[in-house]
């Protein structure tokens, strides 16, 4: 089992403004790189073993820093990719929050699948299963860098506090944060949760 620094990708244009699922083409501004050489540079101390990233551009741009910091690749690992939004990957959230199913993506997830898309509850399966394998070919000890997107993060950290996926909405993953992930083979904890630029500066 393996302690994994659950990383969101920098900023971009699209974040706050529309879904940008799974578009190919999307990637960090210039805010966004800033912050991905920052978290590199914070995390430049502690002996990370592997580097995985969601396989879209603007994870692997982020992840891409790490990486290079720790003379280690950027692992692929497609389990980590963002929600398949379906029909609603690329509209603006202020077109979707006048749809009428808005609603059930905010107060019911766990019954709601997008159309054409992925369901809540198959996206959290398969981050959590992705986690899983990629920590149970680790040591307890070691640590694993993955760099996802905000709302397989989210659901992720309700699997394992063992929040309700109907809550899992009230989790904050802002971007460039880091949420700690311990998945020893007795126990599982978190902690910290959505840690910003700063909180790693000269930990080992």
């Amino acid at each position: 089992m393996a302690i994994i620094y659950l990383v969101r990708h920098g900023q971009n244009e699209m974040v706050g403004k529309k879904l940008a699922g799974r578009l190919p083409g999307v990637h960090l501004n210039e805010q966004g790189h800033a912050q991905a050489r920052q978290l590199a540079a914070e995390l430049s101390a502690l002996p990370i073993k592997a580097v995985f990233s969601s396989p879209l551009e603007r994870t692997q741009q982020t992840a891409e820093p790490i990486a290079r910091i720790h003379n280690l690749p950027v692992i692929t690992e497609p389990g980590l990719i963002e929600i398949d939004f379906g029909a609603w990957q690329a509209k603006s959230l202020k077109q979707l929050r006048r749809n009428r199913l808005w609603r059930d993506v905010q107060e019911f997830p766990d019954g709601f699948s997008f159309p054409s898309g992925e369901s809540f509850v198959a996206a959290q399966t398969r981050i959590v299963h992705s986690l899983q394998s990629i920590s149970q070919t680790c040591a307890d000890t070691d640590k694993i860098i993955c760099v996802s997107h905000c709302d397989p993060i989210r659901l992720a950290v309700a699997h394992f506090l063992g929040m309700p996926l109907n809550a899992f909405h009230r989790l904050r993953i802002d971007t460039a944060s880091v949420t700690v992930l311990n998945l020893a083979e007795d126990k599982v904890s978190l902690g910290p949760i959505n840690a910003l630029a700063g909180f790693f500066a000269g930990q080992e």
